[in-house]
């Protein structure tokens, strides 16, 4: 059987307006793609090194846009109990990778073992969404600087590549330089998507990307060269 049989959509979130505006419409969607009414949610906080306030303050948000009971899967903590955590993540009706720091969140997923586990959770069919790095972290990669101040020291590093994208998200104030950084190191062909605030990208299970709540910057490594590859608008309604 095809490992991705099974497997479910992704939302990948930039985050941001909707906060201050009240209920967010995209998350409301993203949890209501889940099927189940009032979806419970496991919380993997890794990018954020499971910080018990920013938790209680993304949970208080996933319950005013329709989510049901929502639990921390704990990787980052100096103590965890990782059997607790797995189990957590095979009850719950949705997993959410929250934000933070994209290499730190990968680099504590790793230390756990809980990268194989996620991917292979997501193929049995479990419903994934990010928000902000952690949607890049449900990506296939991200780049990194040895030196801030020198181009020549960057480089890429896998993400868990839950969904078969490359994608940065709320870049659009710095032009998605980041983004285009990542692309330059990309064989030609490679596609990237900037997920501006307040914005989605849904990704089908077949690897087809969405445009929800608002345009997506789309960018594509040509000829050896960066370039704009056209937008990716939501369907009409």
């Amino acid at each position: 059987m095809d490992e991705r049989s099974s497997a479910a959509s992704v939302y990948l979130l930039a985050g941001g307006p909707g906060r201050r505006g009240g209920r967010d419409p995209v998350l409301a969607q993203a949890l209501a793609s889940s099927g189940v009414e009032r979806p419970s949610i496991a919380y993997v906080g890794a990018a954020s090194g499971d910080s018990k306030p920013f938790f209680e303050m993304i949970a208080s948000y996933l319950d005013l846009c329709g989510a049901g009971r929502i639990e921390l899967a704990a990787t980052a903590l100096r103590r965890v109990k990782i059997e607790r955590t797995k189990a957590i993540l095979e009850a719950c009706d949705m997993v959410l990778v929250s934000g933070g720091d994209v290499e730190e969140g990968m680099a504590a997923l790793e230390e756990r073992g809980m990268t194989g586990f996620l991917r292979a959770l997501h193929a049995r069919g479990k419903p994934f969404f990010g928000i902000s790095a952690g949607s890049i972290m449900l990506a296939r990669q991200w780049i990194r600087w040895e030196d801030d101040d020198d181009d020549a020291s960057a480089s890429l590093f896998p993400c868990l590549g839950i969904a078969p994208v490359s994608c940065d998200t709320h870049g659009e104030e710095e032009g998605w330089d980041e983004l285009r950084a990542l692309l330059s190191l990309c064989p030609d062909g490679e596609v990237g998507y900037g997920i501006p605030s307040g914005a989605a990208l849904c990704v089908l299970p077949d690897g087809t990307p969405l445009a929800v709540g608002g345009s997506v910057s789309r960018f594509a490594r040509r000829g050896g060269s960066v370039i704009g590859a056209g937008d990716l608008v939501p369907a009409p309604r």
